[in-house]
């Protein structure tokens, strides 16, 4: 899965608390910022983690306030860690 992430979900922590949840639940991956303050998360996994997480980008942290989250299933390309790039 792929997800954008928007609302304030820069300077909150998000990227490293995503990455500490996605490595809890044993996913592959990866986040990063993008411009117009939003994020960007591909997750890589069994179904249930993947979905998992994706319902964890609908709030995000504790600082975070999510207006939206724009989700698009992709095929897997084979990612095994999680990272924040």
């Amino acid at each position: 899965m792929r997800v954008f992430v928007t609302g304030r979900v820069q300077g909150v922590f998000f990227r490293g608390t995503c990455a500490a949840e996605a490595r809890r639940l044993g996913i592959g991956g990866w986040v990063r910022n993008l411009p117009e303050e939003r994020v960007e998360a591909v997750f890589e996994g069994p179904e249930a983690a993947v979905e998992a997480m994706v319902a964890w980008c609908r709030h995000g942290p504790k600082l975070a306030d999510v207006d939206g989250v724009d989700v698009r299933t992709e095929e897997p390309v084979g990612e095994r860690d999680f990272r924040v790039r």
